[in-house]
């Protein structure tokens, strides 16, 4: 569960970042809007199930691997947990708050004025978030095979 939690997300946010910013960056306001609000409300109720597996998961896999006294698998899956907190950090920090905002407009039909700004807070760490669960998911692997 740990592999395929960290998968689920890093998938998403490499798509996000591979081909969802770059169309959005070719249509307008209301169609961002409209579309990113959807987008988070359903991402946000959906996807912390395999985020929590993944978090979950790495703690286990590193205190695992450190009570039977292999330290490459326990630092690397420290090391994997480690990034999974600064995603988690960045993501309740920078975009849930934007994911937010974009669906309460969406609710409400509405455009707000500073959607174009809103989009672009989001995407300045939609590749380093994937960049981070990519990171995890090579060194969560790397750990489950050196166990």
């Amino acid at each position: 569960m740990t592999l395929l939690g960290i998968g689920v997300v890093f998938g998403t946010d490499a798509f996000c970042a591979l081909v969802m910013r770059p169309a959005l960056a070719r249509v307008d306001e209301a169609s961002l809007t409209s579309v990113m609000g959807n987008v988070h409300r359903y991402g946000d109720v959906r996807m912390p199930a395999p985020g929590v597996a993944g978090l979950v998961g790495s703690a286990v896999v590193a205190v695992l691997a450190a009570l039977a006294d292999r330290g490459s698998a326990a630092v690397l899956a420290g090391i994997a947990l480690v990034l999974l907190v600064v995603w988690l950090v960045l993501y309740a920090r920078i975009s849930a708050p934007i994911n937010r905002r974009l669906t309460a407009a969406a609710d409400r039909g509405e455009t707000p004025a500073d959607a174009r700004a809103l989009q672009a807070g989001w995407d300045r760490i939609i590749v380093l978030r994937a960049a981070l669960q990519g990171a995890a998911l090579l060194g969560i692997a790397a750990a489950l095979v050196l166990l």
